[in-house]
């Protein structure tokens, strides 16, 4: 899945309510999504700002046939990945 394709896929996760998080106990500060410290919507409003120029992806380090897509925009570092075509989105990350 390219950027545009995962960039509409989180936003529409996002608005929903319709994400979960990667549960990594000796990472939780690194999700601040999860922690409450930001909203979704917050991250919607870094997503949305984001370009094709600020995005990366990786395979999972688990499961490397899941692509992990990586935006880095205005110092956050936003780390996410779907499952089934993009209808299950998960976050790993989303710190400064």
């Amino acid at each position: 899945m390219g950027y545009k394709q995962a960039k509409k896929n989180i936003l529409i996760a996002l608005q929903n309510g319709d994400y979960q998080h990667e549960i990594r106990d000796d990472c939780i500060e690194k999700n601040l999504l999860q922690t409450g410290q930001i909203s979704a919507n917050d991250v919607m409003n870094i997503i949305l700002k984001s370009c094709g120029t600020d995005h990366e992806s990786s395979p999972h380090y688990q499961i490397s046939t899941i692509d992990v897509n990586i935006i880095k925009k205005d110092g956050w570092y936003i780390k996410f990945y779907f499952i089934d075509d993009g209808e299950d989105a998960w976050f790993i990350s989303v710190h400064q």
